[in-house]
């Protein structure tokens, strides 16, 4: 074994110790954690390996090492050993197993959790989260390679992101999920569903030994709490259904989401849309987002306040935001779930062709909403987001969709998180920008380019608003010009996904659409 540890039993009393140290084990689970983890890694130590006596040895030494260069080492040897194949997936499948070896049982977590929930929700919430760290059931040094920036826009400040954590599936993944046999229903029937609770996982489904979840009760159903292992934001939560059913909106989605803010005042929560095009990547599964986290959305203020006849208790306004939300405002939440149920179904059924919003074509439906629901102190709080799916000849991928001069950065369906104002851009982005920044400073032409010609008209726009990088004067920048150059383009990035998310408005932000908007609250009985 090379690197920090002389031997395999070495690096495993290095991880054990670790456990300890954060409280995932007990000191009476020191044999049986290494004899658990000698078995994933199908090592046979030699009689002189005592792991209680090798523990101590590393919980002894000056310096501890990270969890990530302990992981790596005993992955290595096991690749070197011919015990796990070398592509990413057979690594995390691996390490995943060696950390559920040291994970409390679901059980202890939930009765742990509920303790804590006594004393404070929050004081839950932070166990098991902290818990999702310590267990790498999130690996937060891949979390830290993210790349992420603010951009202040005329509807605040969005969040930008270029998320590198959730590695690329490696070739056997890819073939093991083309080889799939079809008919065959998987199990688990997918990675939302809770028997994912210490499944082992395959090249083509990660491993779950590590996630844990929460039971909840929301509107008489079974429902869990975990978090995400990729953290779009602070502690991005997922709330689950215990059923295999497809998402949808409706009246029980309102309450369910006013039920959850009920018992997590500091958390946000929202759910995806329930159509292709605006409904997120996961259809399948009927599940929610949300997170102790304040998104742009949430910082907007009203651009005009509304009113609904019947509800002088809640307080009702269009939000200054790129796409069209109602923010209904109260202190009793099923007042604010039953004019909510009002407003979708009327949306479900509205058309104006006018603003090119059809309801539904050839029996059809276009029109849904994505709701997210938020605490402000005592109050409840519930955004509205209008969405369409419809499409068209020119915008084959969506009419309220970003249009093809913003695939350049962004070609993907916009979801509940980039509705709230934070973009999570892919990473061929991130590429392509530093492959883009060195053309423009060489004074070179990006049509000429291959990987980076998609960018070329939206470089020509930033060079007219920059002209010192115009290919002419770019000489002549100093190396502060010339560095000055990744911020630019990080901004140019913001901006354009504001656009993104104007386009995806089926009420612009214009005089006509304001009308358009108008027509519609007036339109809700």
């Amino acid at each position: 074994m090379e690197g920090k540890f002389r031997t395999v039993e070495d690096a495993i009393a290095a991880l054990v110790a670790y456990a300890l140290d954060k409280g995932l084990i007990e000191r009476d689970d020191v044999t049986y954690a290494a004899n658990l983890m000698l078995d994933a890694l199908s090592y046979q130590p030699t009689g002189a390996f005592v792991p209680a006596e090798a523990v101590a040895a590393a919980e002894a030494a000056p310096e501890k090492p990270a969890l990530e260069e302990i992981l790596a080492a005993l992955l290595d040897d096991a690749v070197a050993r011919g015990v796990c194949d070398p592509g990413i997936a057979s690594r995390d499948l691996l390490d995943t197993r060696l950390m559920g070896c040291v994970t409390p049982r679901p059980s202890a977590v939930v009765r742990e959790f509920w303790a804590r929930y006594d004393e404070a929700p929050q004081k839950a919430t932070d166990y098991l989260y902290q818990l999702c760290l310590d267990s790498d059931y999130i690996r937060s040094y891949r979390i830290a390679r993210d790349r992420k920036w603010v951009t202040p826009t005329r509807y605040g400040d969005l969040d930008i992101t270029i998320n590198l954590s959730k590695p690329e599936k490696d070739p056997k993944a890819i073939a093991a999920a083309l080889n799939k046999k079809e008919g065959a229903e998987p199990y688990p029937r997918c990675q939302l569903c809770p028997e994912n609770v210490g499944y082992a996982g395959r090249l083509d489904h990660p491993a779950r030994e590590t996630i844990r979840l929460i039971p909840l009760t929301l509107a008489g159903e079974q429902w869990y709490l975990q978090y995400s292992p990729y953290v779009y934001y602070n502690e991005h939560c997922i709330v689950l259904s215990e059923q295999h059913t497809p998402m949808k909106i409706n009246r029980t989605t309102f309450e369910r989401l006013m039920e959850f803010i009920e018992k997590f005042p500091h958390y946000t929560v929202g759910s995806n849309a329930d159509l292709p095009i605006v409904g997120g990547s996961i259809l399948t599964h009927e599940h929610y987002q949300g997170g102790h986290y304040e998104f742009a959305m949430a910082r907007a203020g009203l651009r005009e306040k509304i009113s609904f006849a019947g509800f002088d208790d809640v307080e009702a306004g269009i939000v200054n935001w790129p796409m069209s939300v109602i923010r209904l405002d109260g202190a009793d939440p099923t007042r604010l779930v039953e004019l909510a149920s009002k407003i979708l179904a009327c949306w479900r059924g509205y058309s104006d062709e006018a603003v090119g919003v059809l309801a539904e074509t050839e029996g059809v439906p276009h029109n849904t909403i994505t709701p997210i629901a938020r605490r402000r102190g005592d109050a409840f709080e519930l955004d509205l987001v209008l969405r369409n799916n419809r499409t068209s000849a020119e915008h084959p991928l969506g009419i309220f969709h970003p249009h093809a001069e913003l695939h350049h950065i962004k070609k993907e369906n916009i979801g509940l998180i980039e509705v709230m104002g934070l973009a999570v851009l892919p990473a061929r982005l991130l590429g392509e920008m530093d492959r883009l920044k060195e053309v423009i400073l060489a004074g070179g032409e990006p049509a000429d380019v291959p990987e980076i010609a998609a960018h070329a008209p939206w470089v020509r726009e930033i060079i007219a608003r920059y002209p010192a990088y115009a290919p002419e004067n770019v000489g002549a920048l100093d190396e502060a010009g010339r560095a000055a150059l990744d911020g630019i383009v990080e901004q140019e990035i913001g901006q354009v996904f504001a656009q993104v998310l104007e386009h995806c408005a089926v009420f612009a932000d214009d005089e006509e659409g304001r009308a358009a908007f108008a027509r519609f609250v007036g339109a809700v009985a």
